[in-house]
């Protein structure tokens, strides 16, 4: 049975906001095969304290490929392997989180969490998280960076294993009483168009652009302020800095379009993400005029 570590960050608090994966697969008590890959998540918005956490940027991941494209060449070993996650109850899931949002059928899936492996095997008073465990055993990796901590996962698994002398993951989780959790799938759900805002979305916008501003966090830490005016070409987002005096498209409209709060000062995110949406169909609608 194929064994693979895996890991996710995400760019906001829902777990269907993955931004990056790490898989690391286990075969003769080693590491044989590592994969990364930058996500483009559904929506655009990332937490600054996702920020702080792994360093994504939205412009990292702007052109890279959606959660359906880069997962579909791993499903096949997901679906009919053993997955191993330090916290897998999170990493589970944002994998069913995001094939839900993609409409894609989520298969039966099989896993087992390495905090739990390494509380019966390494346990220590400072705790069993990923960095710490790591640190304990000389496995040297980049923390948060998900290829990096799906490989250290992979690591603690195969030391865990050694220290009990048993021959495969299978033999771990028995030797330590620690059942393997089997979650069952389901069907795809349909898709919604992308972009496409609900009634409730719309109903809750406000009815008059202007009444739309934002307080953003300039370079220096100067506060600027962003608001959806009404053009003869439709609705514009303005800046108070220096680029926006002069018309330009400066990155703190460029931030807004897209859902990036990462600067916003003002506490009105839900309205950043309603205008991202809202910007993002009128411009479809205007290309498909």
């Amino acid at each position: 049975m194929t064994v693979l570590a895996l890991d996710f960050e995400t760019a906001n608090e829902r777990r269907d906001s993955a931004c990056a994966v790490g898989l690391a697969w286990i075969a003769d008590g080693r590491v044989v095969r590592r994969e990364s890959h930058l996500i483009r998540p559904p929506e655009m918005r990332f937490a600054p304290g996702n920020i702080r956490v792994h360093g994504i940027l939205p412009a990292d991941v702007a052109d890279k490929p959606d959660f359906a494209a880069v997962m579909a060449p791993y499903l096949g070993d997901l679906a009919r392997g053993l997955i191993l996650a330090h916290n897998a109850s999170f990493d589970i899931g944002v994998l069913r989180a995001g094939l839900t949002r993609a409409g894609l059928p989520v298969p039966d899936l099989a896993y087992l969490c390495t905090v739990q492996v390494s509380r019966r095997v390494f346990p220590a008073p400072e705790g069993c998280g990923l960095g710490k465990v790591a640190r304990r055993l000389g496995i040297r990796f980049e923390h948060h960076d998900a290829g990096e901590d799906a490989y250290a996962c992979a690591e603690i698994a195969l030391a865990a294993m050694r220290e009990r002398a048993v021959a495969d993951v299978h033999a771990l989780a028995a030797a330590l009483g620690l059942p393997v959790t089997r979650a069952a799938g389901g069907p795809a759900v349909p898709r919604r168009a992308p972009g496409a805002i609900s009634g409730r979305a719309l109903a809750a916008f406000p009815e008059e652009p202007a009444a739309l501003r934002f307080a953003m966090r300039g370079s220096t830490g100067n506060r600027y302020h962003v608001s959806l005016e009404e053009r003869p070409g439709g609705p514009e987002l303005r800046c108070t800095c220096t680029a926006g005096r002069y018309g330009m498209r400066c990155r703190h409209v460029k931030a807004l379009e897209v859902g990036d709060i990462t600067d916003l000062l003002s506490d009105n995110a839900g309205d950043v993400v309603l205008l991202a949406r809202m910007l993002g169909a009128k411009t479809r609608v205007a290309g498909a005029a």
